[in-house]
């Protein structure tokens, strides 16, 4: 099990590599599109679809036109929409839970979610406009918060986070998440060749107290995102949202964290 998910990390991390830093905008696109595909694919099934397929095809073509037509005061506003949909509606039902499989209200928060989960790829296409680094420099954060609460979780968890949702997660490792994360963005801030990433151009923007409560929000909507996704995936009764990542479950086990952090990234880079 170890090595497969290892060899999946191996392959997925050059295939990533590659299409990243091939300097082709078609071919970064292309790429997008077919883990949006796969990722809305996933999210039918998590809300039990009937045409999950479907679904994911009409969810692409949206996402392709979207990002074709290249309108910045668009892109905006279906950012803007997807930050209060998590405000609204995904961060409270984390305490006041999901509604029924198979009910109206499931079908309209499947509807939300897919608009989440295009977003997220929309912010994807913008970030790396700007460049690679910086792109990468944002979903850091994610991943810095997610190893950081990993191992301060195992060393020092006692108080569960959200014992209904994800029994593994403690409010030790949250902190530990987001300390780590301050940290490694504050030493970026001092080291030249990443002056053009995220953190750098944050703190000069805000300065140190509005880079702090930034990245607090960047980190606390990553946790927010991870722990909805386990929602869904306990409410459908499986460990996870597919099987087309050997050893490490599905596209969505990968981004649900990304989905409502990459959006917030954009809107607050739109003032870098």
């Amino acid at each position: 099990m170890l090595g497969t998910r290892v060899l999946t990390a191996i392959v997925l991390l050059a295939v990533l590599s590659l299409v990243l830093y091939s300097g082709s905008h078609a071919l970064f696109l292309a790429a997008s599109a077919i883990f949006l595909a796969a990722a809305t694919w996933e999210s039918a099934r998590l809300f039990h679809a009937a045409r999950p397929a479907f679904a994911a095809l009409i969810w692409t073509l949206l996402f392709v036109v979207l990002v074709l037509r290249g309108e910045e005061f668009g892109a905006m506003l279906l950012l803007a929409l997807c930050a209060a949909i998590w405000a609204i509606r995904f961060a409270p039902a984390l305490g006041l839970g999901l509604p029924p499989l198979g009910s109206v209200a499931n079908r309209l928060l499947q509807g939300l979610y897919s608009i989440a989960v295009v977003g997220c790829f929309v912010s994807i296409v913008l970030l790396f406009q700007y460049s690679p680094a910086y792109l990468v420099s944002v979903m850091a954060i994610v991943w810095v918060a997610d190893i950081g609460a990993y191992f301060a979780g195992k060393a020092f968890g006692r108080r569960k986070l959200a014992p209904s949702i994800s029994p593994g997660k403690s409010w030790e490792g949250a902190f530990g998440g987001w300390l780590l994360v301050l940290l490694l963005g504050a030493a970026s801030v001092g080291y030249p060749p990443l002056r053009e990433t995220f953190a750098p151009l944050a703190q000069a923007r805000f300065g140190w107290v509005g880079y702090a409560l930034l990245m607090t929000l960047l980190v606390a909507a990553s946790i927010a995102g991870d722990l909805f996704e386990s929602m869904l995936k306990r409410r459908a009764g499986v460990k996870d949202s597919s099987t087309l990542l050997p050893g490490h479950g599905g596209i969505l086990d990968r981004i649900d964290a990304l989905i409502p952090t990459l959006p917030l990234a954009v809107l607050a880079g739109f003032w870098l």
